[in-house]
């Protein structure tokens, strides 16, 4: 097989997710073949640091020999069967584990294969919950603007990203919608003072008074634990995720926290909710759980919740949702070694020590002429860039400025992915602190180079 064919058929079979295929076909593209460590290689042998963390999942690195070995151990017994009227043993302990790790009024796992569908999951117990305990009138969510969720029917209804979302309007269902906690925030006090708490108490002034008014017919409160990813990394102000979850207990309203994107250590915790000391009714992993070598997630609940799914079979009581792959044991197991590596290789300390690290270097970023803000939430950053400083004034969208600084970010041996003219820093949680700042300085050199100093 030859390199040129490989090439060509990717551009004539296969359509990729969340990309413009015109262009796509128009431009040279990665092809990998393989990784290692932090980086990632092409068919060509050229070398990348692999700057998404392979769409924000890696987080021990690629091609892990214990990671491996846990899925060869697991093909050698057996890949799949159902978990429909059965269990297999990596299901088993993965469940155990995850209970034992997450908040500690969790204690019953569902299996997904992604992230969407840990959402879509957790929404519909959150409604089948109240309509199974009498409060048939209880079906509307809360959902906040700039939201991501997934891309299945159900995730996308509670999601608020018009570019998004706003084609399939006519397919999704209501919801209300509360502004972006930063966006706001920005509105009411300015970048400064953005995130304090102070600022937090006036955001959450607006969402009492809402819930109030409207708990009556409110299932849940979905929200992503502590920023808005997809959004371009909008964090929450300091507090918000803890007085929502204030709310939502004075109010009897389940709150549903998308952990997807912040979960098994990005935050510098093993799960940002541990990090704001909450402990949400629902709660969806996905991405990191497997250490971003398969296809796994989990919907979390409490006992109160399970419990009302309880009965005899004749009243049709119990959660009618599956899916083929739900608790693959080859996936489980490669997701409990994965949780091992956390502790034998000391992850979470590496993880703080470069959030430090890339929290100080953040702010030489806006001494640039085409970046108005920079923003984290431990180890996920955004770089906003801008066209005109003081006017405000974005690039046209079809510029595509920030796949431009992506471009010159992969002649230096990065791939990113940019969330429009936000560049993203989401690099695996074993990157080391000279890879990180090469990372940094690579990024500065490449906006320099595309907008100009």
């Amino acid at each position: 097989m030859e390199k040129k064919d490989l090439i060509k058929w990717d551009k004539e079979y296969f359509w990729h997710p969340f990309t413009q295929m015109k262009v796509y076909r128009e431009e040279d593209n990665v092809i990998v073949e393989r990784g290692e460590g932090n980086y990632i290689y092409d068919i060509f042998g050229n070398k990348y640091l692999d700057g998404v963390a392979s769409l924000w999942c890696n987080v021990h690195g690629h091609n892990h020999p214990k990671l491996n070995k846990a899925i060869c151990d697991q093909v050698s017994k057996i890949s799949h069967f159902t978990t429909l009227g059965a269990s297999n043993v990596p299901a088993i302990l993965l469940a155990k584990k995850l209970v034992e790790i997450t908040p500690k009024n969790l204690n019953k796992v569902f299996y997904s294969e992604d992230g969407s569908e840990a959402m879509e999951i957790a929404i519909k117990i959150a409604y089948h919950y109240w309509h199974n305990k009498g409060y048939k009138e209880k079906t509307k969510f809360i959902t906040l603007s700039e939201a991501y969720h997934g891309d299945t029917i159900g995730s996308v209804s509670v999601g608020g990203i018009n570019i998004f979302h706003e084609k399939y309007k006519p397919l999704l269902f209501d919801v209300y919608k509360l502004p972006s906690p930063y966006l706001k925030a920005l509105e009411i006090a300015g970048r400064e003072k953005a995130l304090e708490y102070e600022t937090t108490k006036k955001l959450v002034e607006e969402v009492e008074e809402f819930v109030f008014k409207h708990h009556q017919t409110i299932a849940g409160f979905v929200l992503e634990a502590g920023v808005q990813g997809a959004a371009g990394i909008l964090p929450f102000p300091k507090g918000y995720l803890k007085e929502v979850e204030r709310i939502c207990r004075e109010y009897n309203v389940l709150m549903i926290v998308d952990e997807v994107a912040t979960g098994f250590g990005r935050t510098g915790e093993m799960f940002a909710c541990i990090k704001e000391g909450v402990n949400p009714d629902i709660m969806a992993l996905g991405k990191g759980i497997t250490g971003g070598y398969l296809p796994l997630a989990a919907t979390l609940t409490t006992d109160e919740v399970f419990e009302a799914f309880l009965g005899e079979f004749g009243e049709a009581k119990h959660f009618y949702h599956g899916h083929t792959y739900t608790g693959n044991p080859i996936a489980c197991n490669v997701a409990l070694a994965n949780i091992d590596l956390f502790e034998e290789e000391k992850t979470l300390e590496n993880v703080r020590k470069n959030i430090d690290i890339l929290e100080k270097r953040l702010l030489e970023f806006l001494e640039l002429n085409h970046v108005i803000d920079v923003r984290n939430y431990g180890l996920m950053a955004g770089v906003e860039l801008i066209k005109d400083k003081k006017t405000k004034q974005p690039y046209p969208y079809g510029e595509r400025t920030g796949f431009k600084v992506a471009k010159a970010m992969l002649k230096r041996g990065i791939w990113v992915r940019p969330l429009g003219d936000v560049m993203v820093i989401m690099p695996p949680l074993s990157i080391k602190e000279e890879e990180l700042n090469y990372f940094l300085d690579s990024l500065k050199e490449s906006i320099m180079e595309v907008c100009g100093d």
